[in-house]
């Protein structure tokens, strides 16, 4: 009997040091890896600046998007839409826009600076807003960008609003029909949005209340503001273990977990949103928190280089969350991998890609603490 019991305790022993082995083993292969902090700088900014000088005139091939109602309809992409007709589609061709409007403010020795003002200067033109405008109005045009391009059109309106330079008064004045009128579709739309769209795609609530937040704040928007607060609360403050370990989807763009998250640091207090945050992201806690970037397999498939994009959003929520909470600063790594990954190939590469990740990249890029 005696043997049987110290034979059982020497089992029991090994199993031990086993498991504390495995454990080891398990903590070396999940040590993340320190990866070097992307910058953008002023070679980094004449570089990607060459995509949306590139596409912002460029109108074929475009991607319309266009409800017809008659013959009358069926007109170039210029003629519909004159200042945002290049670059593909509508929405790339306003953070077309909104990318050299963020390059010229922050690198006034941009190369071909002057030649860039004036691009911005014939497209962003009192006529032609009207027209945008008036397309908007349309019978079958009220949903038209709802709500990805919305958010990007009053991106642009911000760094307008919050560059001081004579020209930026000039494109903001000019913009502004077209501002209040995207204003008044989201002031009209959120009330009745019963449930939030939790896709990585463009009609994504999380990251279309995001944008038209910091442009509320930017601009003393309280009645947009409020709206967004409270909407954001009502869709998302009782959402639990959000599923991050399913994204991405194959053609993502936007990761729906981290948007909202995103979102929340916005408009709730650092309590509120710590506890929140909690509930909906634990993994965030661990600072050996790793998630694989998104893998493309084929930039030449307009659809499958979304995965470049997803990097860079990605990227931008992880160092919103991490903003200003020293607890999550270990998620500043994860995002420069995730640009890392994907930045060296937005440049020469395809249209499919190049017609819109270059706005990806900066903004992801500007997110990233010096």
């Amino acid at each position: 009997m005696k043997f049987y019991r110290l034979l059982i305790i020497l089992v029991l022993f090994v199993a031990c040091q086993n498991s504390e082995n495995v454990k080891k083993d398990l903590n070396v292969e999940t040590k993340v890896e320190i990866v070097e902090v992307p910058k953008l700088n002023l070679e980094q900014a004449n570089r990607l600046s060459a995509l949306p000088v590139h596409c912002i005139n460029t109108e074929y091939p475009n991607k319309l998007g266009q409800t017809l109602g008659s013959d009358d309809d069926l007109k170039s992409p210029q003629e519909l839409h004159p200042a945002f007709y290049g670059c593909f589609d509508w929405h790339s061709a306003v953070h077309g826009h909104w990318s050299l409007v963020k390059l010229l403010k922050e690198f006034p020795e941009l190369n071909n600076r002057d030649e860039v003002i004036q691009k911005l200067l014939a497209n962003i033109s009192k006529e032609n807003i009207a027209q945008e405008v008036l397309y908007f109005k349309g019978k079958y045009n009220t949903s038209y960008e709802r709500t990805y391009g919305w958010a990007w059109l009053l991106k642009l309106a911000e760094e307008l609003h919050t560059w001081n330079h004579p020209e930026a008064k000039v494109l903001e004045e000019n913009l502004q029909p077209l501002t209040d009128l995207i204003v008044e579709r989201y002031l009209e739309f959120l009330p009745k949005l019963n449930y939030p769209i939790r896709v990585g795609e463009h009609p994504n609530t999380a990251f279309g209340l995001s944008f038209a937040y910091d442009y509320a704040l930017a601009t003393e928007n309280t009645q947009l503001q409020t709206l967004i607060e409270n909407r954001a609360k009502e869709f998302y403050l009782d959402d639990q273990d959000c599923p991050i370990e399913w994204e991405p989807s194959g053609f993502d763009f936007l990761s729906p977990c981290l948007e909202e998250a995103a979102l929340m640091k916005r408009v709730l207090a650092k309590d509120e949103f710590l506890s929140w945050v909690n509930d909906f992201l634990p993994e965030l806690n661990n600072e050996d928190f790793d998630i694989e970037v998104g893998k493309v397999s084929d930039r030449t498939d307009g659809k499958l280089v979304h995965l470049d994009g997803v990097n860079f959003s990605r990227a931008w929520s992880l160092n919103y969350i991490a903003k200003d909470l020293p607890e999550f600063n270990h998620l500043q790594n994860l995002s420069n991998k995730h640009i890392n990954y994907s930045l060296p190939s937005i440049v020469g590469d395809s249209y499919e890609g190049g017609h819109w990740l270059g706005s990806f990249a900066i903004y992801a890029l500007n997110s990233v603490s010096n």
